[in-house]
């Protein structure tokens, strides 16, 4: 453990990282790739209303020790605490999500990414957008194409700031847009509490689940769930149980699911789409 308190050790152990802990791309790069094969996004405490807690100690019982996953504040708040431990220069950034968003309709900033600097040179780094999630760090000053282990994204110039978008079935989807400026905890707070509280969120509206394999993604929304192969169709099936529920949460997508009374009821609320 770091003089941070975080433990750093248990971290790789958790995504599988035994590379050189050295600040350079080679290291982000593999991090990047391997933090969103082993730690699952998944909104299950939101769902079954728990507080959402972005704290080091409670990320590590959550995510490290407790083979849980979580959403972009927690994904990405750990892989800051990791990144820092390791040496990175590391800023935390907030965005506005665009994905699938008309574009008469503004959003609120709820979702997060960081900035690591390396030699002069500025990265995001983002494992945490879902469904989407980068695979790949991408290069702050560069708005060419750019390829990630699980497809290209790029960086559009958008007013004072950028629009990430990712290469989806042979067309450029908008993911978010956001201004390269630091962020304070309390912002992150903020955000998180409104993402994880508020009735108009997303993540209290049903369950979202989604892992990254190496040859594609698995994505779970309610009861259907998707895998997206890489360069072959995507194969989809819709499940009717709370048990099929169950043994995908824990199957596929590696989740050790919380010892809760309330996830039951949560998970059939989820099957008749009642949450």
């Amino acid at each position: 453990m770091n003089e941070t308190g975080f433990d750093i050790d248990a971290y790789c152990r958790r995504i599988g990282f035994s590379g050189a802990r050295t600040q350079t791309i080679e290291t982000l790069r593999a991090i990047h790739l391997l933090h969103p094969q082993a730690v699952v996004f998944e909104n299950l405490d939101v769902l079954l209303g728990r507080a959402v807690r972005l704290d080091a100690d409670s990320l590590q019982r959550k995510m490290v020790q407790g083979g849980r996953g979580g959403y972009c504040f927690e994904q990405n708040s750990l892989l800051f605490h990791a990144l820092t431990a390791l040496g990175f220069a590391v800023t935390a950034m907030m965005a506005r999500v665009r994905y699938q968003v008309p574009d008469d309709v503004r959003t609120g900033q709820t979702h997060m990414l960081l900035r690591v600097d390396i030699d002069g040179v500025p990265y995001i780094a983002d494992v945490g957008f879902g469904g989407n999630t980068m695979t790949g760090p991408l290069r702050l000053d560069d708005t060419a194409e750019q390829a990630t282990p699980h497809g290209p994204f790029r960086l559009v110039a958008a007013g004072n700031g950028y629009r990430v978008e990712a290469r989806l079935r042979d067309a450029w989807a908008p993911l978010y847009v956001f201004a390269p400026e630091p962020q304070h905890p309390l912002d992150l707070e903020i955000g998180n509490w409104f993402t994880s509280t508020h009735p108009q969120s997303r993540f209290k509206s049903g369950l979202i689940a989604a892992r990254v394999v190496p040859d594609g993604r698995f994505s779970l929304n309610d009861r259907d769930l998707a895998f997206h192969r890489l360069n072959a169709p995507s194969e989809r099936r819709v499940l009717q149980t709370e048990a099929e529920l169950r043994d995908a949460l824990s199957g596929l997508f590696g989740l050790t699911l919380p010892d809760d009374p309330g996830l039951g009821a949560a998970l059939t609320k989820t099957l008749v789409g009642a949450v």
